[in-house]
């Protein structure tokens, strides 16, 4: 591998109007491993932002995403792939870490992976309700064997892909890394759920997961861009159900138009909900929308609130 092939990418995308074109799949799963590889930093900085000015397609996303993977290494299987990327935003206490718990209490192997860029709420909720953090294959399997449920840093857990992420902080505007980290699916799931902040990428990474060949997707406009229901409101999700195209409605679960953020407590009530179910039924409502649609995603056709009661 070397530069001018990534050279050759960028002439693909930048020649200009009538002479510049996608990259087909191929083109830019070979684009991502160069990039991992080490390619000089101008020709990445020039290809992530050619690709933001055009706008992804979803072979782009699904052939940069299955590199990416391919460099991960090997992980253990799970059942369901939770990434969280969503990066500098306030947004209150991250409540989809209890539904994530929760599937997991009910049998299910479930991978959190992500980076949260400034905001330290979903790391710090992750020490709070004492879920392990992996930094290796083996640690994750312990985790996931003793308690179903791991979380891995993505800077641990595939550093040359963190930093392309971080190349935000040089380039000043987001990529689409931050896709291909929603896409990483690194323990191979036949599941995934997925939160953005812009609804456009919903049906761009719906598109995608088709394209690699994923059976089960669920993505919504969630809480600051995490895969968290607003429990007050209809929810629109897009992804796949058997590996066919999927759209549905997801109605309000209470009378509360509230913001996420309008909840102003300490990290210890995420504590106080899952032990003694004490907290605001906002709150509740949340954990319980957000891992009933989990579940069905999965094709368990069990109700979140049972196993609340049951956890």
């Amino acid at each position: 591998m070397n530069d001018t092939t990534l050279a050759q990418h960028v002439r693909t995308l930048g020649r200009g109007p009538g002479r510049s074109r996608s990259l087909t799949r191929d083109e830019a799963s070979e684009a991502m491993g160069l990039m991992l590889h080490g390619a000089d930093a101008h020709a990445v900085g020039a290809l992530l932002m050619l690709l933001r000015m055009k706008g992804e397609t979803a072979e782009e996303i699904a052939g940069l995403a299955e590199a990416a993977q391919a460099a991960a290494g090997p992980l253990p299987q799970v059942d369901l792939d939770w990434p969280s990327y969503a990066a500098g935003r306030t947004r209150g206490l991250p409540w989809f870490l209890l539904s994530a718990k929760l599937l997991a209490s009910a049998g299910h192997r479930v991978l959190i992976h992500g980076w949260n860029g400034p905001d330290a709420a979903v790391r710090q909720g992750v020490r709070t309700l004492g879920i392990a953090c992996a930094a290796t294959a083996t640690e994750a399997e312990g985790a996931l064997a003793r308690d179903g449920l791991v979380y891995m840093p993505l800077e641990e857990m595939h550093p040359a892909l963190f930093s392309l992420l971080k190349l935000r902080g040089v380039l000043g505007l987001r990529s689409c890394v931050n896709t291909v980290c929603r896409m990483l699916n690194p323990g191979r799931a036949t599941a995934s759920v997925q939160g953005v902040f812009h609804p456009s990428y919903r049906l761009l990474q719906a598109d995608a997961a088709q394209l690699l060949g994923w059976d089960n997707l669920s993505v919504i406009k969630g809480g600051g861009g995490e895969f968290e229901r607003h429990p007050g409101k209809l929810v629109e999700g897009f992804g796949l159900r058997r590996g066919a195209p999927w759209q549905g409605d997801q109605p309000g679960l209470i009378d509360d138009g509230m913001r996420l953020a309008d909840l102003e407590l300490p990290q210890s009530a995420l504590l106080d909900l899952w032990r003694d179910d004490q907290g605001p039924e906002f709150a509740r409502q949340m954990v319980l929308g957000t891992a009933q649609l989990a579940l069905e995603t999965l094709g368990d056709e069990r109700f979140a609130a049972f196993l609340w009661e049951h956890r």
